[in-house]
């Protein structure tokens, strides 16, 4: 049977980590702080809002919340935007999505300053990414990235496998695996052979945003499986993009759905805001 990666227990570290650098920060004069913009009533993301406040809270960082209603046109959000991006107090923005369909998402992400973006989805920070030498990575596939770093398994020479092309984790997470010199390997709904090309997988990600896409028979003995997919089923329950019953048995380590890649995400988001303030403030190494 695998042995769980705990994301609460691990994701926690991270924040006390944070906690410690902020204080000592504080000590030097210097302050972090966070904007969260939410548009709309969309109750997962008033969740995430939440959750995220909640963790500015336990680190020290100051957290500013601007709550805009459905109706918010395109213009009035980037001029918050800019407002946010003018702002020395603010080191990070963040716009949680979705967005209502009168906004262009594109156009509000790329209106946020690369030095505030938290998120790390600018096309300046995403370029960064790609060659490697970046300020901030995407929180989720960071976070991933913290989860298989503590088995204690190297990366090096292993044959990954991302299914998923999304930009805020497929794509990213193949790069940040690629920087480890694994050998990665990205799956689509277009992809031919699915299931051998994952069983060759010493490490699987799966982040398709399918209840239960990964079955037993597309994981490798003894891989490890990180899924990064949150969806409800009919009884109201959360689960992953991996059938976890089932193909836990034949891995050596697998995230649990809830409790596994979820909290790194938002550990990950308070590193990042802290990585800000630090270079903002020509505080960083």
């Amino acid at each position: 049977m695998a042995e769980l990666i705990d994301g609460k227990k691990i994701s926690m570290d991270v924040k006390m980590a944070v906690k410690e650098e902020v204080s000592s920060l504080k000590e030097r004069g210097v302050s972090a702080c966070l904007a969260v913009v939410i548009v709309g009533n969309d109750p997962a993301s008033r969740v995430y809002v939440n959750n995220k406040k909640k963790a500015c809270e336990l680190v020290g960082i100051e957290s500013r919340e601007y709550a805009l209603a459905e109706e918010t046109t395109e213009e009035e959000l980037l001029g918050l935007v800019q407002k946010l991006n003018a702002d020395p107090a603010v080191n990070g923005i963040l716009v949680q999505l979705p967005l209502p369909k009168q906004i262009d998402e594109h156009k509000v992400i790329e209106r946020i300053a690369p030095m505030k973006d938290v998120d790390a989805f600018h096309a300046a920070n995403v370029g960064k990414i790609m060659i490697g030498d970046y300020d901030f990575l995407p929180c989720t596939p960071a976070g991933c990235m913290e989860l298989l770093h503590s088995t204690g398994i190297d990366v090096c020479g292993k044959n990954a496998v991302v299914i998923g092309r999304s930009n805020i984790v497929g794509k990213p997470m193949a790069m940040l695996l690629l920087h480890e010199n694994a050998t990665v390997t990205i799956c689509h709904s277009r992809t031919k052979n699915l299931k051998e090309i994952c069983r060759n997988a010493d490490i699987l990600v799966a982040a398709v945003g399918r209840a239960k896409f990964v079955t037993e028979d597309m994981v490798k003995e003894g891989a490890v499986v990180i899924d990064v997919g949150m969806n409800r089923l009919e009884n109201g329950k959360l689960c992953g993009d991996v059938d976890f019953d089932a193909v836990a048995p034949r891995c050596s380590y697998i995230t649990p759905v809830p409790g596994g890649v979820g909290p790194m995400t938002i550990a990950t988001l308070m590193k990042n805001t802290l990585t800000a303030a630090k270079i903002q403030n020509h505080t960083a190494e």
